[in-house]
């Protein structure tokens, strides 16, 4: 069957907004490009998380009936699917379950993030074979929450105060916290290196490399420059925790970051025991898929470079951050510099099918949504958001809060249906050599 004229055209918008987005690494690392879009055509959602900015070309031509002037410039995440959640250990030394992966933060209204979380849900949920009626409910489950803990931030002068731990959390998320209690940090060790003359040191293999001399100078140069950019509190003050022990360079192939060079050091840690040293990764950050669609002259200013953006942005959406988060440059290129750490831990999305299941886990990810958002604001270190958004999303949605989750879950599940369609027109276009990717 010949595509219809509506579908041509729409094919061309998806091929036009994907290229322009991606025309750079596409140019540079074609090949990691052909993985990254096969593993988008593997599956609707697949496809919906790496295509950010063509969901951002679309949502922001969306008329916005739940915004106003203070509510449409907040941080927002920038890319809320269902598997940007999972756990980590606070600078606090508290296991908590929250929102991961700030690459794409910025400036923007907050029904953004919830509308590509809505969408991301549907997706998820359609993929199970659940019911429209279940899946609305799901959704709107999400926004229900998110509003709640709002609420609570109007009453409560300590944004930051609210996590999802070990003796709060509830069904799956409790599971995976306590899947996160397990992990040993010297697994993560023993993965990645192995003791040769009485010291660790990165093995080679699964991406990693030895670096020339010259390289390996450049990115300790860019590591001492890193240093100061850690915040006075979060500096650790042992003298051996920042020697580095060893350094090697990797590429990432996945859907978000394809074909980067990224670098890994080995820290002695906090002690020179062997299995206390840490890693760190060094990770080059991207331009965001929202700014390529809304104002961004006054928040690009408020930057050094996308780095340092992302960096911010994370401090001031995940309250206590990784103690290492911070950032350089090599060659006038920013790299967010961070721990990889042995606990993360992602839900286990495969193995959620009930609809009760799913929906104890949607309502603590509403509340950790808007976490994220009202920890963001004129109390976090940053000055971008000189407002309370707890008062800036109540005022906006005050008088219709069960319209405006009709609102999203209706938005959502109409985005997830094309998506859908734009999967298989997507498919369709890299099979045909649409995206100047020769298959090999």
């Amino acid at each position: 069957m010949s595509p219809s004229r509506s579908d041509s055209a729409r094919t061309r918008v998806v091929v036009d907004v994907l290229r322009d987005a991606f025309a750079e690494g596409m140019e540079r690392v074609p090949t990691a490009y052909r993985t990254k879009f096969r593993s988008m055509a593997h599956d609707p959602h697949s496809f919906y998380r790496g295509s950010a900015p063509l969901f951002y070309r679309d949502v922001t031509r969306l008329e916005a009936p739940w915004v106003d002037e203070r509510s449409s410039r907040i941080w927002v995440h920038g890319d809320l699917h269902v598997e940007n959640f999972g756990t980590y250990l606070d600078s606090a030394g508290r296991l908590v379950f929250d929102v991961n992966d700030f690459d794409e933060a910025y400036v923007g209204h907050y029904t953004w993030d919830l509308l590509r979380f809505a969408a991301s849900l549907a997706l998820v949920a359609w993929q199970k074979a659940l019911p429209d009626e279940k899946v609305r409910g799901l959704v709107e489950a999400y926004v229900r929450a998110y509003l709640r803990q709002v609420n609570h931030y109007l009453d409560t002068p300590d944004d930051t105060e609210f996590a999802l731990l070990l003796d709060n959390a509830k069904g799956p998320v409790l599971d995976v916290l306590h899947r996160a209690r397990e992990t040993r940090r010297v697994d993560l060790l023993d993965s990645m290196t192995v003791v040769e003359d009485h010291q660790r040191v990165f093995t080679e293999g699964d991406g990693r490399r030895r670096l020339s001399k010259a390289d390996r100078a450049k990115v300790l140069d860019a590591f001492e420059r890193y240093l100061p950019t850690v915040p006075e509190d979060k500096r650790s003050h042992i003298p051996v925790f920042y020697d580095v022990r060893d350094v090697a360079s990797t590429r990432t192939h996945g859907i978000g970051s394809a074909g980067q060079t990224s670098y890994v050091l080995l820290l002695e840690g906090h002690s020179q025991a062997l299995e206390n040293d840490a890693v760190v990764q060094m990770k080059q950050a991207s331009v965001p898929a929202l700014s390529r669609f809304v104002d961004s002259e006054a928040i690009e200013a408020a930057f050094e470079h996308e780095a340092h953006r992302t960096v911010v942005s994370q401090r001031a959406l995940q309250a206590h951050t990784d103690s290492l988060l911070g950032h350089t440059t090599i060659d006038g290129v920013g790299y967010v510099v961070s721990e990889i750490s042995p606990y993360e831990v992602d839900l286990p999305w495969a193995d959620l099918t009930e609809p009760d299941e799913i929906g104890v886990v949607v309502r603590q990810l509403g509340q950790a949504t808007a976490k994220i958002h009202c920890a963001s604001d004129e109390d976090s270190h940053q000055d971008l958001v000189d407002f309370q958004v707890e008062e800036a999303v109540a005022a906006s949605v005050e008088g219709g809060r069960t319209e405006f989750c009709e609102w999203v879950a209706a938005r959502g599940m109409e985005y997830a249906a094309q998506v859908r369609t734009d999967h298989a027109l997507f498919v369709e276009a890299f099979r045909a050599g649409g995206f100047g990717l020769d298959a090999v």
